[in-house]
């Protein structure tokens, strides 16, 4: 059986449920060293947030994709399967072109769109996939591990009587889009609260004013597809805003600029997220695990990374 993974996300569970055997093409995303079936017209780019939010705009607008497939490399690999995505067509590529660059293939894989809105759909996720590779076990195995460590915080911050955290976890920064779909879960589950998120639903845009006026605690930003380091160097957009200063996170020196693989990647490893977001939110329960160090920078005002200790 072979599968092409149009998704990260699915590619990463593929690999953590022990199953890339079955792999023979990916996007270009993907942590795999499998040939490369999807592309993106914003592949290596420089460009900034607002010209990334203004190409996005203007593509979709004009009726035109983000994405394309390599039509001779995915009939050369000739699947069984494809995994695909229905949730957002501006993070990957969607069921409907995938549909449309099957019909020229001599043999037509089937299709399995993954749709996840929340944290739960994300792990029903990873046994659709073992499901359909014949391995349901691999699933329920890697889950209940997971689920140990999920457990061990909400018995921490119980045991503790944790209060929530208000919190605010930015998407994206210019424009300022909130969090949404499974994130508020990964929030709620590191002891926080976002009253500003769309659970199980797409991240809008939020005026500044709206967030003063809420005042969050903690800051997190994670900017959709970027490393800290990237994000790191457009925070002077949210600086230059009014009353920045005034933001009880920036006074409480909590704003983190974070891997957003961690966050907006809806595959298993959303859990170390959650571990992450736990130590940042509640630091005299938890600590930074050593592998999630290099996943976060602290941001001070003075645009030089700070350790979370």
């Amino acid at each position: 059986m072979k599968v092409c993974s149009f998704l990260p996300a699915a590619t990463t569970m593929i690999y953590d449920m022990g199953l890339q055997e079955f792999l023979c093409g990916v996007t270009f995303e993907c942590p795999s060293e499998r040939p490369k079936v999807v592309r993106s017209i914003l592949e290596n780019n420089n460009f900034s947030s607002r010209e990334i939010d203004t190409i996005v705009s203007q593509t979709k607008a004009q009726g035109k994709g983000l994405y394309y497939i390599d039509e001779e490399l995915l009939s050369s690999l000739s699947p069984d399967i494809i995994f695909t995505q229905d949730v957002c067509d501006v993070c990957q590529i969607d069921t409907a072109y995938v549909q449309r660059a099957i019909h020229k293939l001599k043999k037509q894989p089937l299709i399995v769109p993954l749709i996840p809105r929340n944290l739960k759909d994300v792990f029903d996720n990873a046994v659709t996939i073992a499901r359909i590779l014949e391995k349901e076990e691999n699933a329920y195995g890697l889950l209940a591990k997971l689920e140990k460590r999920t457990d061990k915080i909400i018995d921490t911050l119980r045991k503790n009587k944790a209060g929530l955290k208000r919190i605010m976890l930015m998407e994206w920064l210019d424009p300022i889009y909130n969090c949404g779909h499974w994130i508020p879960d990964m929030i709620a589950q590191a002891g926080g609260v976002d009253m500003l998120s769309n659970p199980s639903g797409y991240s809008i845009t939020i005026p500044w004013e709206k967030i003063i006026q809420y005042d969050p605690q903690v800051l997190v930003v994670a900017s959709c597809g970027f490393k800290p380091e990237r994000t790191l160097k457009e925070m002077d957009k949210l600086t230059q805003l009014t009353n920045w200063d005034g933001l009880a996170a920036v006074k409480n020196k909590a704003v983190y600029i974070v891997d957003s693989d961690l966050f907006t990647c809806p595959s298993t490893r959303l859990v170390e997220g959650i571990e992450l977001l736990a130590a940042l939110f509640h630091p005299q329960l938890f600590s930074l695990p050593e592998s999630l160090s290099k996943k976060v920078i602290r941001f001070e005002n003075s645009f030089s990374p700070s350790s979370i200790q």
